[in-house]
């Protein structure tokens, strides 16, 4: 991890090296208290595509990006210490048993501004609203991806997504703005469920106005609001009516627009870093960084944009899915030989030049409380893995068929090399031939969907800080052929499931814990998927960007921050 290291070092330095003024004419112009000013463009890129916009349609870390500045929810997760905190509920409480949790609402919250309205203009949400939202969210319909988040969890939820019953009967509107969720069995960690992007408020108007275009016209309540959606970019512009304020009662947000485009590749961004036509990197591969970016020596003459570099421990982690469904990979054996013939740490240092950590636990990375310790991972051993594959009936590798392994990725990116250093792995150790595809993540879903993938790359960004969000991925009541969401493996075992089932309805914190690890320890044990690596969230800001903030869960907040230019040389 040198390299990442010397790397910070440099944006430590140019931090504390540089002088800044107001603005570009050297005025001071300071239009808040606190020293913040409004106004400015703030611009960055993405490597995937985002063409949906709707909350409950999203399972990817890039759209969610986006979308988690058009919507809000009853809690949020507080971006500087991933506490659980108030948003639209501005106040909660739950019973003795954690069964009944109730939300007070704010009575100064609006949608935003849209067609969808009479006159156009947004109205106030109620609790009402909440109820709509939430009852869509346990729904069957092809829009709601995140079924597995409520319906199981909340009373009457699976009853309302059979279509045995026409409302959950566990969300009630005690009044106007005053909302009741009751739960089915008793979930302490509830309250950080409701802080998933899927769960924000939308208005009935604009699913009866949008229907299947809704993720193109989305209407929240959120900081900003969209002003376009096209093949190369997606514009955000400021809601000007926005509840939100910061601790000097500045009016929030500062920013007048956010603009997202395109990367074909990190070298291209990391030139459009340089060229100040961006403002933020995000997931920075350290090998590149000095090619684009210049020397230490460069920096300090000033022949370099002057940044930020900022490093938080990922709470993510990279993994190859296997489809128990197919004939390979039915076979618990095979799936343990893969995962023994890799050698985790051999390939970190050699094929990703220190990026990343061995994934040597279990499948939920390290978060608070959580014992991840107490979880024995794989090791790599060559001889025990050759002796599994003669077990399945593949001695030295004879009759395995050559297998695709589909990755979302760019050409030599780290996800990319990832992929092939596993190939090489495979090939070596065990003598099977790993054919690595590279796709787009709409491509891959739909080849795990067809049973076309039974071999994928993939990555679960925590959505909020619970190992029972990993864990979920696994559960066998949310198997569903047309979700590759949520259990694409179609792992199915009774004794996961009870243990599951019994870690949620555990009231002690520390003990729902340990049910939980020991959850994490079958999933190894029956080798459902192969754990790689987790990551470090690395990001790099040009320095007249204010108020940046970041955390483990890779998550982003605009609302806040804003632009400061620096004294031109």
């Amino acid at each position: 991890m040198l390299k990442k290291f010397l790397f910070l070092f440099i944006g430590v330095s140019l931090l504390l090296g540089c002088n800044e003024s107001n603005d570009n004419d050297g005025e001071e112009t300071i239009l808040a208290k606190g020293g913040v000013r409004y106004g400015g463009e703030f611009r960055f890129m993405s490597s995937e595509k985002v063409t949906n916009l709707f909350p409950l349609k999203i399972t990817d870390v890039y759209a969610n990006r986006v979308a988690s500045q058009i919507f809000e929810g009853l809690l949020k997760i507080d971006p500087a210490s991933t506490e659980v905190v108030p948003c639209i509920a501005k106040d909660f409480s739950i019973d003795d048993q954690s069964t009944v949790f109730t939300f007070e609402l704010r009575e100064d919250v609006f949608f935003q501004d849209d067609d969808c309205f009479e006159n156009g203009k947004g109205r106030k949400v109620t609790a009402h609203d909440f109820k709509y939202s939430l009852e869509f969210a346990c729904s069957d319909h092809k829009l709601n991806n995140l079924s597995w988040l409520l319906k199981d969890k909340v009373k009457g939820g699976d009853a309302y997504f059979s279509g045995e019953a026409d409302e959950v009967v566990g969300i009630k509107v005690v009044d106007d703005y005053t909302l009741k969720i009751e739960l089915a069995t008793p979930f302490s960690g509830f309250q950080k469920v409701i802080t998933h992007t899927g769960l924000s408020v939308f208005p009935k108007e604009a699913m009866e106005a949008y229907g299947e275009d809704i993720g193109k016209n989305p209407v929240g309540t959120g900081a900003f609001e969209l002003s376009s959606l096209s093949e190369d970019k997606i514009v955000l512009e400021d809601n000007d009516n926005y509840w939100g304020k910061d601790d000097f009662g500045n009016e929030l947000p500062f920013l007048d627009r956010v603009v997202m485009t395109y990367s074909e590749d990190k070298t291209d961004e990391l030139l459009s870093f340089r060229a100040e036509e961006i403002d933020l990197v995000l997931d920075i591969p350290v090998e590149e960084v000095e090619n684009v970016l210049g020397t230490l020596s460069e920096a300090k003459a000033g022949e370099n944009v002057k940044h930020i570099v900022d490093s938080k421990s990922s709470m993510s982690i990279s993994y190859y899915g296997f489809a128990h469904g197919s004939e390979i990979f039915a076979d618990k054996n095979v799936r343990k030989a893969f995962n023994l013939a890799v050698d985790r740490e051999a390939i970190i240092e050699t094929w990703l030049e220190g990026e990343g950590w061995a994934a040597t636990n279990g499948f939920v990375p390290k978060m608070k409380d959580y014992p991840a310790n107490s979880v024995d991972g794989f090791k790599f051993n060559a001889d025990e893995a050759k002796a599994l594959m003669a077990a399945a009936g593949y001695p030295k590798g004879r009759g395995f068929p050559k297998v695709d392994l589909y990755v979302n990725g760019l050409e030599e990116s780290g996800t990319h090399k990832l992929a092939k250093a596993v190939a090489f792995s495979l090939k070596q150790n065990l003598n099977v031939d790993i054919n690595v595809k590279l796709v787009t993540i709409e491509e891959r879903e739909e080849a795990i969907r067809n049973e076309e993938a039974i071999f994928w790359r993939s990555g679960w960004v925590a959505d909020y800080p619970d190992p029972e969000n990993f864990l979920n991925l696994f559960y066998g009541g949310n198997m569903d052929e047309n979700d590759v969401n949520v259990n694409p493996f179609k792992y199915k075992n009774p004794e996961f499931d009870a243990l599951f089932e019994k870690a949620l309805a555990e009231t002690n914190e520390e003990k729902r814990m340990e049910l939980l690890a020991e959850c994490d320890q079958m999933i190894i044990d029956d080798a459902v998927v192969m754990p790689l690596l987790t990551d470090d969230f690395v990001t790099m800001v040009n320095l007249k960007v204010r108020k940046f903030v970041t955390n483990e869960m890779e998550q982003l907040d605009f609302s806040r921050i804003y632009i400061k230019e620096m004294k031109k040389d």
